[in-house]
């Protein structure tokens, strides 16, 4: 089953979780302490209203982005000219901006659709074997960091249809592995343009 038709079947915590789990591991590039988001994770688990807390990591997210994640929607033109960490860091922004504070199937269903296409593109922006090649939207062959965002988000879906909020503990640690793989990746490109003097 492909990753749409997952979500298409999705409930409103599968959904929720589909798109926490996607800003999630997004999170490094907004510098931004995991923790912020473990209430979030929480009220998936015990049912209770996500508005306050999504507020509060809005506040503090979104500032801790400085001035890469204002001006969200701008990412076509950072990509243009070459910044694709100020463009991959908009995006991010923009995926936990349009969380909404409802969580409702019909209120979460789009974001956590936007989430995934944003965060696949968030994740190819990045991955050092895309560069220079064609946006693989569509092609069978994705590089590898896009190929194992694919894979988790695919994987978390599966976990909250199979194990409903059972699977919360393990789709959270599922992020969390994919979290620590991006860190990565952004320490290497930040060491790579301060080598380089970009």
């Amino acid at each position: 089953m492909s990753l749409e038709e997952r979500i298409a079947r999705a409930d409103e915590r599968g959904l929720a979780a589909s798109g926490l789990a996607c800003l999630d591991r997004c999170l490094p590039l907004l510098d931004g302490d995991e923790e912020l988001l473990r209430p979030l994770w929480g009220s998936l688990a015990d049912g209770s209203d996500w508005s306050a807390p999504l507020e509060k990591a809005r506040g503090a997210l979104l500032g801790l982005g400085g001035e890469e994640a204002a001006g969200a929607g701008g990412d076509e033109h950072a990509a243009a000219v070459g910044d694709e960490h100020a463009a991959a860091v908009r995006l991010v922004a923009h995926m936990l901006d349009t969380a909404p504070a409802e969580r409702t199937a019909e209120a979460v269903r789009p974001w956590a659709e936007s989430c995934s296409a944003v965060s696949l593109r968030v994740h190819r922006l990045l991955d050092p074997a895309a560069e220079g090649a064609p946006d693989p939207a569509g092609t069978e062959d994705p590089p590898p960091l896009v190929a194992a965002e694919l894979r988790r988000q695919i994987t978390v879906l599966e976990l909250l249809e199979g194990h409903g909020k059972q699977g919360l503990r393990r789709a959270l640690d599922v992020s969390g592995e994919g979290r620590r793989v991006l860190r990565a990746v952004v320490s290497r490109r930040a060491r790579g343009n301060a080598e380089s003097g970009v």
